[in-house]
């Protein structure tokens, strides 16, 4: 059976990518394109990076389990494998490799994997930019200004 190569947890992001990149992506999801084009022109060209920062973020710990009962098992090495190969596609791959698409994948598996009700998903990104918030502030503690 092959090792299992879910390692160690993502490094945080900074708040200020954290933000841009989930005001972008509920701005598509509401379909309120001025404000995604705001966002978009305001982080270019980092926009794509902070998407698929968040992407990782998102699939990863779903898709990674990490044993069964204890023991490595074939689901957990399907699980991580398949969280990669997404995060493969949205690097690399042609049609969604651009900001919008990498924010429609981010947008569809909360929908689809996360979501019970297709109408909680505004709720689940808020739910994901607070932790990745929470996170990227605790490792990027604001610095004390020197007067």
């Amino acid at each position: 059976m092959p090792e299992n190569t879910v390692t160690a947890p993502l490094a945080p992001m900074d708040p200020d990518d954290v933000a841009a990149a989930f005001a972008y992506i509920r701005a598509l999801q509401a379909g309120d394109i001025d404000p995604a084009c705001v966002v978009a022109h305001g982080t270019s060209p980092e926009l794509r990076r902070l998407l698929l920062g968040v992407a990782a973020r998102v699939f990863i710990p779903v898709t990674a389990v990490d044993d069964c009962d204890g023991e490595p098992c074939a689901h957990s090495f399907l699980a991580a494998t398949l969280g990669r190969l997404l995060l493969e596609i949205l690097c690399h791959g042609v049609c969604l490799a651009n900001a919008p698409g990498v924010a429609e994948t981010i947008v569809r598996f909360t929908e689809n994997i996360l979501t019970e009700d297709h109408d909680d998903v505004t709720d689940v990104l808020r739910q994901l930019e607070a932790a990745g918030m929470k996170q990227a502030i605790e490792a990027h503690p604001a610095r004390p200004t020197t007067a």
